[in-house]
């Protein structure tokens, strides 16, 4: 029983400790973003609103009807939930060990089922590396993949199925072995010379360090480049107006193949890679105005283009973004607490961490920006693996995440629970689709180092309480509640510490949505702090789920979504 206590008494105090940074990160006082739910106001100071619209202590609370905050922060509109695929790893149509566009066409319809309406592709261009980020063909596909052809069939064959494709484009830097750079590092004369930015060209001091503190400035014969992430990736110029408008240019060529937008890799790092100018607010200046030049040119082939960008940093810091430049940013610091609170079972704070981070992001973006919730991606240890092999825990992730604003973000094999910790290859293997692991289609590339026993779509989709299934049903919800997407969010407080609940909001349509984080089963008193409108059931992850006078019963690991 000791030891059990000080487990308890270690998770409350982790997930405080979480709590009070991610709300120090958001910067806002509470006094300054009162409660998003409140009784209503009235003469009668047993309603329990102090004049300061905070709530006060009210006995007779139950008896009185909750005011619904439904004056939400504008944002722009949705287009559901979006799937991110390492090419290379999916499923490969040819049989040479890797992952293709032609296995992406194949798999389409397995794509569609579980319910997304976008694609990710990560980097499809021509590229030594493995993952592609340092690129030496901006106009091609990596003969690994296939070629234009390809995608363009792709396009069409997922257009025809509601499924919008989004490429990653990194524009940041270029491989070392792209022609241009082969063509800078002859010396002056290059026309390409002023492309890339050298040491002595610009009597630049080689000893400053970048952001993270890393040598930056690397040695190409008697020159001296900037490469931020990687000699193997130098950083374009972006003071040199041809570079702009070729990169525009490669834009308009990828939106003309069909694409319907892009993931902006490393898009904070246009300007001020450096310790010394990274923080600047003037750096955050430049990086935004040349998103802005980029978005007007996507603009002219594409008016409803999709910019999403790789912006890691407090709101502060990522709203200029949203102006006129990019759509949306990828949420980071979400996807931490989400993680956090499906694996110490605590429920988080969400509508008051969101409406804070929302109204930073729609006074900006006038009200236009789009949220990118996700739980991991393509540089970060899988869901699975944080929370250590528990599938209810991650089902429990996956519930909030598909239940919140905006577009989001899943990475290919989180559905059915793939582990993955870094080094990088580790977290990019390939997709098991098969039990066996030999079947047509496995790619085989990597070796699979973190296979598991019953993690496989085929023995998934067999199993209607696998995580997979769970995915499924939790997509339908958000495709059949449009207020699940593009509606706003309000708190709705409730006693039990594992029981997460929030009220979607979208004009006259509202629902409640309640998730049990816990192994047990739990009832929840709607009219504990005033009487509520939500009376019917709408949807459930779980049989066992019950409501009558007022009280919720939910089993363990549970969602349930009410209606009025």
């Amino acid at each position: 029983m000791r030891r059990g206590r000080k487990r308890h008494a270690r998770a409350a105090l982790a997930w405080l400790l979480l709590t009070v940074a991610f709300g120090l990160l958001i910067g806002c006082s509470d006094e300054a973003n009162p409660p998003a739910v409140l009784p209503p106001d009235s003469a009668d100071s047993a309603a329990g609103i102090t004049d300061d619209g905070v709530l006060g202590e009210a006995n007779d609370a139950a008896a009185k009807p909750f005011v619904i905050k439904t004056a939400q922060t504008r944002m722009g509109a949705s287009t559901g939930a979006f799937y991110e695929i390492f090419v290379r790893s999916f499923y490969d149509s040819d049989g040479d060990g890797i992952g293709d566009l032609q296995g992406i066409i194949d798999k389409l319809d397995y794509v569609a089922d579980l319910g997304f309406k976008g694609i990710w592709l990560m980097p499809i261009q021509p590229s030594p590396s493995y993952h592609g980020y340092d690129v030496t063909d901006y106009y091609d596909i990596n003969p690994d993949y296939g070629t234009l052809d390809d995608l363009r069939r792709l396009t069409e064959e997922a257009h025809k199925r509601g499924i919008k494709i989004v490429m990653d484009l990194v524009v940041n830097h270029t491989s070392r072995e792209h022609p241009w750079f082969l063509d800078a590092a002859g010396g002056n004369g290059s026309k390409y010379r002023n492309w890339y930015v050298w040491a002595e060209d610009r009597n630049l001091d080689t000893g400053e360090a970048g952001p993270w503190g890393q040598q930056v400035w690397h040695k190409r014969g008697d020159s001296t480049y900037l490469g931020v992430f990687w000699e193997g990736m130098p950083d374009l110029n972006f003071d040199e107006p041809a570079v702009r408008r070729e990169l525009i240019k490669i834009g308009q060529f990828w939106l003309n193949q069909g694409v319907d937008g892009f993931r902006l890799d490393a898009a904070k790092h246009i300007y001020g890679d450096f310790a010394s100018s990274a923080a600047d607010p003037k750096t955050s200046e430049r990086n935004v105005e040349w998103w802005q030049q980029f978005r007007s040119g996507m603009e002219e082939v594409n008016a409803d283009v999709y910019l999403i960008g790789e912006v890691w940093d407090a709101p502060h810091v990522v709203a200029p973004y949203l102006d006129r430049a990019l759509d949306s940013g990828f949420n980071f610091d979400l996807a931490s607490l989400l993680i956090g609170a499906a694996r110490m079972e605590r429920a988080p704070d969400l509508a008051g961490v969101l409406n804070r981070m929302y109204e930073t992001y729609g006074t900006r973006s006038g009200g236009s920006f789009v949220d990118a919730p996700f739980l991991s991606n393509h540089d970060q240890n899988r869901v699975m693996s944080e929370l250590a092999g528990n599938v209810d825990r991650a089902k429990m992730a996956a519930s909030l995440l598909l239940t919140l604003p905006g577009n989001p973000f899943v990475y290919y094999g989180e559905e059915i629970g793939m582990h993955g910790a870094k080094p990088d290859e580790r977290i990019r293997e390939p997709m098991p689709w098969s039990a066996s692991g030999d079947a047509e289609g496995e790619a085989n590339w990597e070796p699979s180092y973190h296979r598991q026993p019953g993690v496989s779509v085929e023995e998934q989709l067999a199993d209607p309480d696998s995580l997979l299934n769970h995915y499924k049903t939790m997509l339908k919800w958000r495709n059949e509640e449009p207020l699940l997407g593009d509606g706003g969010i309000a708190a709705f407080p409730i006693a039990n510490s594992g029981v997460a609940g929030f009220i979607r909001v979208q004009d006259d349509d509202m629902a409640l949505v309640v998730h049990n984080m816990t192994g047990d089963a739990q009832v929840v008193d709607l009219q504990a702090n005033g009487t509520v409108p939500f009376a019917r059931i709408a949807e459930r992850s779980k049989e066992g789920t019950s409501l009558a006078d007022g009280k919720l019963e939910l089993p363990p690991y549970s969602s349930v979504l009410l209606k009025p």
